[in-house]
C-alpha cells in the first residue's frame, strides 16, 4: 500500500479520550530489526552517549528507548475551553512550548494548531490561535487573559481571521489574504497552523502559517501591542502576502500561485532574529521586525540530505552548549526486507512503503547556517516539535502524536493522539536525544 504525505493530509485526523502513554509493542519489534550494534546497545544501563546510527544513512532508529514514555514525558494539563469539555483535554497538533524570563520570573507559554467544534481536523477552516501560560511546567496552565480587549470573544484566542473587523488605518490585524472565503467544493475555507510564541527584546511575537485552504498559503508574523495575550497586529511585510516568494507548485487544494513557504519558525540570538522556513530556508528579520531581508531569494541551510530526500516539515533551530541543532519532522516509512524483517527509513512514497511514525530528526552544526552534520533520530513519534530549556536548565521537546496515517491513526490509539505533550531530552556532549 502506498500512502502519500503532505501538509494538507497531516491536518486530518480524529481524537477520543486521553489514555496513558506507553511504549507500543510495535516499537519492541522495531528494536529487534536493528543492526548488531544497535541490539547490543538496547536496554543496557549506561551513561548518555551517542548510539550507532542505523545504516545506510536515511534509516530510521525506531528503538523503544526513543519514544516518549510514562517515565520521561507527560501531557500538559491545559485549561479547557468549552470546546474541550466533551473530550476532556485539549486537542492539539504542532505543539509548541517555551519558557521565558519576564520581569525576573519564568513564564511558560503553550500553543498549537486547533480545530473547531464539529470538525475532526483543523481543516478546511479553523478559528485561530490560542495561548496558555503557566509559572510551572506542571501548571496550573491558564488561557491567556484576552478579556480586557475582547470581552465577548473566547478567552485565550489571541488571533483569528474573525478579527478582521479590528483593522484600522495604519494597523492591520487580518490581511485580505488571511480572511475566510468559500467555494463550492469545500464551503468555508481558511485556517492557521503551527504557531510559535516568542519573547524578544522585551516584546511578544507569534510566527504562524496560513494553511492549505487559505487564499494564500504561507508564514507570517504577529506583533503584540501589549503582553503575551496581545492584542496582536500583523507585521507590515505581510500586508499583501506571506514571507518569501510563491512556489511554482503546491497541493491540489491550493490555488495556482498562492502557495508560499509554510511552517515558519523564529530563531533569536542576542539582538538578532531570523525567520526559519519550511524546510530549508532562512532570512534575518529587519531590526524593526516588520519584514525580512532579503524579502525574496532566501538563503538555504547547508544540510546533508538523504538520498532520496523525503518530504520534511517543521524546521526549527535550537542552540545548546554553543552548538546549533536543526530539527525537522519526517515520516518513518516501513517496508519488508528480503529476510522478512521490517525496514524503517525516512523514505519517499513508493510501493510497499507504509507511514509508521512522524519522527523528530536532528542535525548539529557550529554555525547557524551550517554546514550541518548527518541527521539522527532524536525522538520517535515526536515530529513537528521544538526544543526548549525550562527555568532549571532541563531540556525538553514537545510532541503531539500525529493522528494521521501512522501508528496513532489506528482507531484503537486515536485517544492518545493530538496531545500537548512534552518529553525530557538528554545531552551526550554532541547530540540531543529523547531521554532514553
Amino acid at each position: 500500500m502506498t500512502l502519500s504525505m503532505n501538509r494538507r493530509t497531516l491536518l486530518a485526523g480524529a481524537a477520543g479520550t486521553l489514555a496513558a502513554t506507553a511504549v507500543p509493542a510495535a516499537a519492541e519489534a522495531a528494536a529487534k530489526s536493528g543492526t548488531a550494534a544497535a541490539k547490543a546497545e538496547a536496554g543496557v544501563a549506561r551513561k548518555p552517549r551517542n548510539w550507532p546510527d542505523p545504516e545506510p544513512y536515511g534509516m530510521a532508529d525506531a528503538r523503544p528507548e526513543l519514544w516518549p514514555r510514562d517515565d520521561n514525558s507527560f501531557v500538559l494539563p491545559l485549561e479547557l475551553r468549552p470546546r474541550d469539555e466533551a473530550l476532556g483535554r485539549v486537542w492539539m497538533r504542532d505543539t509548541y512550548v517555551n519558557c521565558f524570563t519576564v520581569g525576573g520570573r519564568p513564564l511558560y507559554v503553550a500553543t498549537g494548531t486547533s480545530r473547531v467544534p464539529g470538525l475532526e481536523a483543523a481543516s478546511p477552516w479553523n478559528d485561530g490561535l490560542f495561548v496558555w501560560t503557566s509559572r510551572s511546567m506542571r501548571g496550573p496552565w491558564r488561557l491567556a487573559d484576552t478579556t480586557r480587549f475582547r470581552p465577548d470573544a473566547e478567552r485565550g484566542k489571541v488571533w483569528s481571521p474573525e478579527f478582521v473587523g479590528e483593522n484600522r488605518p495604519g494597523r492591520t490585524v487580518v490581511a485580505p489574504w488571511q480572511e475566510y472565503w468559500t467555494d463550492t467544493q469545500f464551503g468555508k475555507r481558511g485556517q492557521v497552523w503551527a504557531p510559535e510564541v516568542h519573547y524578544f527584546r522585551g516584546k511578544w511575537y507569534i510566527v504562524a502559517c496560513m494553511g492549505d485552504h487559505s487564499q494564500k498559503v504561507g508564514s507570517f508574523l504577529l506583533v503584540s501591542d501589549g503582553g503575551v495575550e496581545g492584542p496582536y497586529r500583523l507585521a507590515e511585510g505581510n500586508a499583501t502576502k506571506p514571507f518569501g516568494d510563491p512556489l511554482p507548485t503546491g497541493p491540489a487544494v491550493v490555488r495556482p500561485g498562492a502557495y508560499h513557504h509554510i511552517d515558519g519558525s523564529m530563531y533569536t540570538e542576542g539582538s538578532n532574529a531570523w525567520l526559519v522556513l519550511h524546510n530549508n530556508l532562512y532570512a534575518r528579520f529587519r531590526d524593526d521586525m516588520e519584514d525580512i531581508v532579503p524579502a525574496t531569494a532566501l538563503p538555504a541551510f547547508q544540510q546533508m540530505p538523504y538520498s532520496p530526500e523525503p518530504y520534511l516539515e517543521g524546521a526549527y533551530v535550537f542552540k545548546h552548549k554553543g552548538k546549533y541543532f536543526l530539527l525537522h519532522a519526517a515520516w518513518d516509512r516501513t517496508s519488508i526486507n528480503a529476510d522478512g524483517t521490517t525496514r524503517y527509513a525516512y523514505d519517499t512514497p513508493a510501493a510497499g512503503r507504509v507511514q509508521f511514525q512522524y519522527d523528530a530528526i536532528v542535525a548539529v552544526s557550529d554555525h547557524f547556517e551550517g554546514p550541518y552534520s548527518e541527521r539522527w533520530t532524536a525522538g520517535v513519534g515526536a515530529g513537528h516539535n521544538n526544543f526548549f530549556a525550562d527555568h532549571t536548565g532541563q531540556l525538553w521537546a514537545t510532541f503531539f502524536r500525529n493522528p494521521n496515517f501512522g501508528y496513532w491513526s489506528n482507531p484503537a490509539r486515536l485517544a492518545d493522539s493530538a496531545v500537548a505533550g512534552v518529553v525530557r531530552l538528554e545531552w551526550t556532549g554532541e547530540r540531543l536525544y529523547v531521554e532514553r
